[in-house]
């Protein structure tokens, strides 16, 4: 079970409903698995909601694009939030000017914080 969370977009409770809808022990090891077996953990995982898996546990409620409820994972889950990005910043938003600037998105203070770049040191009397 826990060898499933090493892939980007897939949580330890993910992996565990995963495992439980695909009649899979828990505490079997990865690489002990049958091909059958890693088959219908793929499929659970692919097509969660065939499984009954609620709409809130999915990473992807309500996409941009097709207002559909998905899990998205590893290169996938990369290439949609990078769209998400590039169309805030095309449009303009708060959100997507501060991604673009470098600075924090979520409201937190700027001022002492998170400061990047060249120290200014104080120097010495002579």
């Amino acid at each position: 079970m826990f060898a499933l969370t090493s892939i980007k977009g897939i949580g330890r409770r993910l992996a565990n409903i995963a495992c439980k809808k695909a009649d899979v022990d828990m505490n079997q090891r990865a690489g002990e698995l049958s091909a059958a077996e890693l088959d219908n953990i793929i499929t659970v995982i692919a097509n969660p909601r065939q499984f009954k898996i609620p709409d809130w546990f999915l990473n992807r409620k309500k996409d941009y694009k097709d207002g559909k409820y998905s899990q998205v994972v590893s290169n996938a889950l990369d290439m949609k939030l990078r769209d998400d990005l590039e169309r805030l910043k095309k449009i303009r938003n708060h959100h997507g000017l501060r991604h673009y600037w470098g600075l924090r998105v979520r409201g937190q203070h700027t001022k002492t914080t998170g400061c990047r770049g060249k120290t200014v040191g104080v120097s010495k009397k002579r």
